[in-house]
């Protein structure tokens, strides 16, 4: 299984990368894919590098603000993504492209607006918690607009690359999961109360984890499955 393991930044993935120079796996070949932050460099990373070479499963792994509270080091599956800034504010609320006519929701890659990962062989033996992510191009700290997304987009985490990696693989028919460590409470940006540190210890111990139990499988389990089954 050709495997490539994408993140935003080296030092997010840096122990796994680490690993990977010190162990050998049987059945993987791992690569690895420093993007860029933000959505415009990651589709043009992503897309180059597929371009050049077609991997078998695309792992984009992170650390994210979270909406919920949930306890910095708390990894989770991305399911689905919402583009949470395309589109314009106007009278006091947010309008996206689908509120606004532009295209409709449910075209390709898009499904009622989101983009959903149907890996769900993968989704499962990842054993996290599969939620809903917002990609935003600005990182959201104004308390309307976290409210806003709390009530419109139900999206337990915040990122800046998790979109356009839905995008390309749904588009390009290649599996792929996103894997992300909470760090913060998304909200005024007060980095004494961020525990990237443990965010990244725990993103890497999950990411290590999935390499192994990946080892273990054959392609069959990189085959999508329909929303119903």
């Amino acid at each position: 299984m050709d495997i490539l393991l994408a993140a935003a930044t080296s030092f997010e993935i840096q122990p796994t990368t680490d690993f990977l120079q010190a162990s050998s796996l049987d059945r993987l070949s791992v690569s690895t894919l420093i993007t860029g932050v933000g959505s415009t460099a990651t589709a043009w990373s992503l897309m180059r590098q597929i371009d050049r070479h077609p991997p078998d499963l695309v792992i984009q792994a992170g650390i994210a603000g979270c909406f919920t509270g949930r306890p910095p080091g708390e990894v989770l599956v991305v399911e689905e993504e919402v583009l949470a800034d395309l589109g314009v504010w106007e009278d006091h609320r947010f309008k996206t492209l689908f509120d606004l006519k532009l295209t409709d929701p449910d075209t390709p890659p898009f499904s009622a607006g989101r983009l959903i990962n149907p890996y769900r062989k993968l989704l499962y033996l990842t054993a996290l918690e599969p939620v809903r992510s917002a990609t935003v191009n600005e990182i959201t700290t104004d308390p309307d607009r976290i409210r806003w997304h709390q009530q419109n987009t139900a999206a337990v985490v915040e990122g800046m690359e998790g979109g356009a990696l839905h995008y390309v693989c749904l588009q390009e028919k290649i599996a792929f999961l996103q894997l992300r460590s909470v760090s913060n409470d998304i909200g005024v940006r007060d980095k004494t109360k961020w525990d990237i540190r443990s965010a990244i210890r725990r993103l890497n111990e999950e990411l290590i984890r999935l390499l192994q139990q990946l080892d273990q499988q054959d392609n069959s389990i990189l085959e999508p499955t329909n929303q119903s089954q």
